[in-house]
C-alpha cells in the first residue's frame, strides 16, 4: 500500500515516510476495538485481542473458521458476507448478539472491501463494543442497588404488582389509611409483601420525609429487644449508656413492628402502655418521653390464632389492629403469577446481564400448578437462581430451575404427567432453537400456546370441582378437605368456572356436557 494512495494530497507527502513498509497487523493487533479480516469466502484471516474480549474467545479460535460460524449467521445476515457479495463498504452496522459465555455484546460494526487492483480478495471489519458505555450509562440512572429514601425505604405502592381483586382492595384500604394517626396490622402468609406494603405506607403518607424504621421482633434476643425498643438510660444494667430507642429514632415517622407476636407477653404489655400514652421511658430511667409515630405491625397467621395460641394479647390487638388489612397468598392470586413472573425476569435481566424474552410452556404450566408455599419471596428466589443458569439461553426452562426447587414430589409429578401425556408436543429442553409454538413471547403475548391441552385440563377440573360440591350439597370447607385445596382457593374456582352454591341442593346439569 503505497503513501501516496493513503495521502493524496501531495504538498502533506512530500516528507511522508514509504509507509508501505509498514506492518499493519501490528497495528490492528494493538487496536482497543476489534478488527477482523477475511478473505472473498469469508474465512477470518485475522483476528485481534480486543475482538476475542468483545467474543469471549481466543484469536486462535476465530482463525480459519467463517464468521457464519461464529456468530451463527447465514450469508444473507453476515454483514462481514454482504460486503463481499455486494463490494460495498456496511457502515455504523449495529449488531446485538450473545458471546458463548452468555455475556450480552452490544456492537456497532462497519466492513469495508478490500481489493488488490480490481479484484476482490477479502474484508476487513472494525467492531466497536458499546456494552461497557451502556453499562456505565445505565448505573448512573439504575443503580446495581435499588434505591433508598433518606427516609430509609425502597418501596412504593407502583412495585405493588398484580390485578387480584383482593390485593387491589389491600392497595386501596392502605392508602385511604396511611394518612391518619391510627395504627394498622398486615396480614398473612410469609412472602406475600408485608414489607413492602410497610413501606409503601409510609412512602405515600405525610410522613415519608421522615424516618422508616422497621424491626423483627422474632430476630432480636429477648433481653435485647426491649433496650432496643424503648432504650437505655445510663447505669440501667452493667455497661448500659445513655441511647435512644427505635420510638425515639422513629419519631415523626413510621415504626414497623415485623412479627409482632414473637414478642414476649411481658414486653407486649409495656408496648400497649407506650401505645395508650404515647409515651416512652427509656430501661432504668423514669423520664417519660412524648413519641408521634405511625404503627405498623404484621403477623404471619391470621391475629385470632395468635391470640388463640396466646402470642398475642387480645388488648394488644386492639390497638394495633384498628385497621387490618390481609394480604392474599400467590395461591389466591393466579391471575398473578405469570405478571409477577414476568417482573423478576425484567429484574434480573437488568442485574445480571441476561437477555430471556421467553418462558417455556412447561415452567409456565408447573408454575401455575405449583402450591408456592414461599410465596412471592419463593418465587422471586426461584427465578433469580434459574436466571444465574441461562447462560445465552433467551428462553426459561425446567433445566434452568433449581435442583432443589425440581427435586420436590411436585415437581417429579408433574412433569412425569407431561412426559406421558404430552411428550410430542415439546421438544428437546436441551437444543438451541425451538418452534415458537412452544414458547411465550416477551413481553405482550404470555397466552398458553398449548390451547387443546388447556381446554381438556380446564374441563376435567370443572367436573371434578362440580362433583365434590354435588356429594357435600354445596358445603364449600367439606368440598374442599375433599379436594385437598384450601376453601380460599376452592371459593376462587367457583368464581371462575360461575357455580352457584345454592343449586348443588337441585338437579343440575353436568358442566362437561354443556
Amino acid at each position: 500500500m503505497a503513501a501516496d494512495s493513503l495521502f493524496p494530497n501531495s504538498l502533506f507527502c512530500n516528507n511522508a515516510p514509504d509507509l508501505s513498509k509498514v506492518n499493519y497487523l501490528d497495528v490492528f493487533s494493538a487496536f482497543d476495538e476489534g478488527i477482523i479480516i477475511s478473505d472473498a469466502t469469508g474465512k477470518i484471516l485475522f483476528y485481534n485481542k480486543a475482538m476475542g474480549r468483545i467474543d469471549d474467545l481466543t484469536p486462535e479460535y476465530a482463525l480459519g473458521k467463517k464468521a457464519t460460524e461464529i456468530y451463527d449467521l447465514t450469508d444473507k445476515t453476515s454483514v462481514i458476507m454482504q460486503c463481499i457479495q455486494k463490494g460495498e463498504p456496511v457502515v455504523n452496522h449495529t449488531f446485538f448478539y450473545r458471546t458463548r459465555l452468555g455475556k450480552v455484546a452490544n456492537t456497532s460494526v462497519s466492513v469495508f472491501p478490500l481489493y488488490t487492483g480490481m479484484r476482490l480478495f477479502g474484508a476487513i471489519c472494525y467492531v466497536r463494543d458499546y456494552t461497557v458505555l451502556e453499562k456505565t450509562i445505565c448505573s448512573k440512572f439504575t443503580p446495581s442497588t435499588p434505591y433508598k429514601s433518606p427516609a430509609g425505604t425502597r418501596y412504593t405502592f407502583s412495585d405493588a404488582i398484580g390485578k387480584n381483586s383482593e390485593f387491589q382492595g389491600a392497595i386501596k384500604s392502605a392508602k385511604m389509611a396511611c394518612d391518619t394517626p391510627s395504627s394498622i396490622m398486615l396480614h398473612g402468609k410469609t412472602g406475600t409483601g408485608k414489607e413492602l406494603f410497610a413501606q409503601s405506607i409510609h412512602s405515600h403518607s405525610h410522613r415519608r420525609k421522615n424516618q422508616y424504621i422497621a424491626i423483627n421482633c422474632a430476630a432480636i434476643p429477648e433481653n435485647l429487644l426491649e433496650g432496643n425498643l424503648f432504650g437505655t438510660a445510663r447505669g440501667a444494667f452493667t455497661g448500659a449508656i445513655e441511647r435512644p430507642g427505635l420510638f425515639e429514632q422513629a419519631d415523626g415517622g413510621t415504626l414497623f413492628l415485623d412479627e409482632v407476636d414473637s414478642m414476649p407477653i411481658g414486653l407486649q404489655a409495656k408496648l400497649l402502655r407506650a401505645l395508650q400514652e404515647k409515651k416512652i421511658r427509656r430501661v432504668g430511667s423514669l423520664k417519660e418521653i412524648s413519641i408521634d409515630i405511625k404503627i405498623i405491625s404484621s403477623v404471619s397467621t391470621t391475629p385470632h390464632e395468635s391470640i388463640k395460641k396466646g402470642s398475642l394479647r387480645n388488648d394488644l390487638f386492639y390497638r394495633l389492629g384498628v385497621v387490618l388489612i390481609r394480604l392474599p397468598s400467590l395461591m389466591e392470586r393466579p391471575e398473578d403469577l405469570i405478571e409477577l413472573t414476568w417482573h423478576f425476569i425484567r429484574k434480573n435481566n437488568r442485574q445480571l446481564g441476561t437477555y430471556v424474552t421467553k418462558i417455556s410452556s412447561r415452567v409456565v404450566e408447573f408454575f401455575k400448578n405449583y402450591n408456592w408455599p414461599g410465596n412471592i419471596r419463593e418465587l422471586e428466589h426461584i427465578i433469580e437462581g434459574a436466571m444465574n443458569m441461562v447462560g445465552r439461553d433467551d428462553t426459561l426452562r425446567t433445566t434452568h430451575l433449581s435442583p432443589h426447587f425440581s427435586a420436590t414430589p411436585e415437581f417429579k409429578k408433574f412433569t412425569g404427567i407431561m412426559s406421558e401425556t404430552a411428550a410430542p408436543l415439546f421438544p428437546d429442553e436441551n437444543s438451541e432453537r425451538r418452534p415458537n409454538k412452544t414458547s411465550i413471547t416477551f413481553p405482550d403475548d404470555h397466552r398458553d400456546p398449548l390451547e387443546k391441552l388447556s381446554e381438556v385440563q380446564t374441563e376435567s377440573e370443572k367436573i371434578i370441582i362440580f362433583q365434590a360440591l354435588k356429594a357435600c350439597k354445596g358445603n364449600v370447607t367439606q368440598a374442599a378437605k375433599r379436594l385437598g385445596i384450601s376453601r380460599q382457593l376452592l371459593n376462587y374456582k367457583i368464581k371462575k368456572y360461575s357455580f352457584k352454591r345454592t343449586n348443588f341442593t337441585e338437579t343440575v346439569s353436568d358442566p362437561g356436557t354443556s
